[in-house]
């Protein structure tokens, strides 16, 4: 699990930070933030404006969409009647109380996204807009240790990184939360 966190946080961090592009990788470039906060949680606005963003981008709809959001963001969205009533989703939000797609987005909740102060940067994408690279594949040892009274050591390790491929096919949406 441990694993699966670490590389949660790198896609994160590439998804969020600066990317290096250019030939040789010297030129810098900020994630874009193309929803602020505006002193709301996520509303149908937001991913409104996040899909209309990756449309106007000519970002294929074919190619499949993701957000990951926060636990307090899914909340927001289940207390609107477009996300919950049958007449606008054919998904039962409510009867298991998990939001799984919606406006084309399939959504991911994480509690790794980062805050600053009441505001979470949430992060939408289209699936090929990030990329993970694995230098060395898992690599995994359980040994005890003599000079700790022979107590079991776990040793894992693995090499990886993350980028974003192309800018327009990240945003950053910013909900304020409470």
């Amino acid at each position: 699990m441990a694993m699966g966190r670490a590389m949660d946080d790198v896609i994160i961090a590439a998804a969020t930070g600066v990317a290096f592009t250019g030939e040789t990788g010297a030129t810098s470039t900020n994630a874009q933030t193309a929803i602020a906060a505006g002193g709301a949680g996520l509303t149908i606005a937001k991913l409104r404006t996040a899909k209309q963003t990756f449309d106007l981008a000519s970002v294929d709809p074919s190619i499949p969409r993701h957000i990951v959001v926060g636990p307090e963001q899914i909340t927001n969205l289940l207390a609107t009647t477009e996300v919950t009533s049958s007449d606008f989703n054919t998904v039962k939000a409510l009867v298991q109380g998990e939001l799984d797609s919606f406006l084309g987005f399939k959504f991911t909740v994480s509690n790794r996204l980062a805050k600053s102060g009441n505001d979470r940067t949430c992060i939408a994408f289209a699936q090929d807009g990030i990329t993970l690279g694995i230098g060395k594949d898992v690599s995994a040892r359980i040994d005890e240790r003599a000079d700790k009274s022979y107590a079991t050591q776990v040793y894992y390790c693995q090499s990886i990184g993350a980028t974003r491929m192309e800018e327009a096919k990240v945003l950053g949406i910013v909900c304020q939360e409470a």
